[in-house]
């Protein structure tokens, strides 16, 4: 963000590792952030209206465990009565029992369950591998 933002000022440099800082896992956590993309305007408006609250309906799974609930958007509300933000950032509190299960090769699903919108993923193994890898 720095080069792509041209921001060399020590000022302006912690302001941006004071924005993205809180978004680095923990080594309990995995965090994402989801973007909710539509090119046209009309089509991106309403869809944004469809999907509110769709960033507490993402959850993600490790195999042989019940599902972990997103909390989202700590750092302010993204959303308000007419739509949904188009960006929010995640977090997903993992037990230990479900890091030790990633790192010892447990697969991992992704999913939202929202009444305008529902998908279900397995991570692929490269992924998973690498998200283990960060948890402590």
């Amino acid at each position: 963000m720095l080069r792509a933002e041209r921001i060399f000022e020590e000022e302006g440099i912690q302001g941006e590792l004071d924005a993205y800082n809180p978004l680095v896992p923990d080594g309990r956590n995995l965090k994402a952030t989801l973007m909710l993309e539509y090119p046209d305007p009309e089509e991106r408006r309403k869809r944004l209206q469809d999907l509110i609250g769709v960033e507490d309906k993402v959850w993600i799974r490790v195999e042989g465990h019940d599902p972990v609930w997103a909390i989202a958007d700590e750092d302010l509300e993204r959303d308000n009565e007419q739509k949904t933000s188009s960006v929010h950032f995640l977090r997903f509190e993992l037990s230990e029992d479900m890091a030790r299960a990633l790192k010892n090769g447990a697969g991992l699903g992704i999913g939202v369950d929202h009444p305008s919108y529902t998908a279900r993923q397995e991570t692929p193994p490269n992924v998973r591998s690498a998200l283990a890898k960060d948890l402590s």
